[in-house]
């Protein structure tokens, strides 16, 4: 019962894990907000094979060495991240029960730049013929999944791109599956929050920038994108809604990617990569001409 010598020692015990595990929440900084651990030993390899950036990385005293744990002790190694040594209880509670297999890889938060200061520096740039192409911008109006922002960043990088502006509120961030998904066009390609995107696409506006909505219902098909060879900012909705109203009233011309089927929608980070394209393609064949 309550009174047996084994409970008690155990409550003990389980009172001291706790004390020790918020001295040590102190100890490792706090708690953790807006970072992240990235855990397991595929998880930690891969995301260090994308450049993102890291803190440092927690190694389990007495790790098993497998060819994955020689390439991350060796990439970290090679990239100055430090690496601390603590013990598997630590590891575990540190992890709050995610499979670690010994190593968790701390990454600090992103730093956003402010969307209206980003957009305004590379406006001047293009003003002061610093730039072969007019600045080309991608804002996401309720993208939620961090996979998807990574798989536009890409994109952005790709096709030469200029930035992605995400808002503040409801929205996917930069988290590791966004990096990871980017392949590591995330160190290339800034991403910048802006507080209202409505009225960040109105100061672009006002700045001499088009604005093109991507939605199925669009009135103008994408090659008849006669807007590609201007400073463009191209407005890409949420893949259950599609824009929202009030940003699909914002923008100079809303267009919609012609596909085959009636049935068929295309994945958000899709049909911008699609769009991207077909910018790049306008902008080369115009300055070719």
């Amino acid at each position: 019962g309550l009174y047996h010598k084994a409970y008690k020692t155990k409550k003990a015990a389980a009172r001291n894990q706790q004390r020790g595990a918020q001295s040590r929440q102190q100890r490792l900084g706090g708690k953790r907000t807006s970072e992240e651990l990235v855990t397991g030993r595929n998880a930690v390899l891969e995301a260090l094979r994308t450049d993102i950036p890291a803190k440092h990385i927690y190694v389990m005293a007495n790790i098993e060495q497998d060819d994955r744990v020689k390439e991350i002790l060796a990439t970290v190694a090679h990239r100055d991240i430090p690496a601390l040594e603590i013990t598997r209880s630590e590891i575990d509670r540190l992890t709050e029960g995610a499979v670690h297999q010994g190593l968790a890889l701390q990454i600090p938060p992103y730093k956003y730049p402010d969307a209206g200061d980003l957009t305004s520096t590379i406006l001047e740039k293009w003003h002061a013929g610093e730039m072969a192409q007019p600045p080309l911008f991608v804002a996401l109006d309720g993208i939620t999944d961090p996979r998807n922002l990574g798989a536009i960043i890409r994109s952005v990088s790709a096709f030469s791109g200029h930035a992605v502006i995400v808002p503040e509120r409801r929205a996917a961030g930069v988290t590791a599956s966004a990096w990871k998904t980017s392949a590591g066009a995330v160190s290339r390609v800034p991403v910048a929050k802006a507080t209202n995107l409505n009225r960040t696409i109105g100061q672009l506006k006002d700045q001499g920038v088009f604005v093109v909505g991507l939605d199925g219902d669009g009135d103008v098909e994408l090659p008849d994108l006669e807007l590609a060879t201007e400073p463009l900012c191209v407005v890409v909705g949420s893949e259950g809604k599609g824009l929202s109203r009030l940003t699909a009233e914002k923008c100079d011309q809303v267009v919609s990617i012609p596909i085959d089927s009636a049935m068929e929608s295309l994945n958000a980070s899709l049909a911008a990569g699609i769009a991207l394209y077909e910018v790049s393609r306008l902008r080369r064949s115009v300055g070719g001409d």
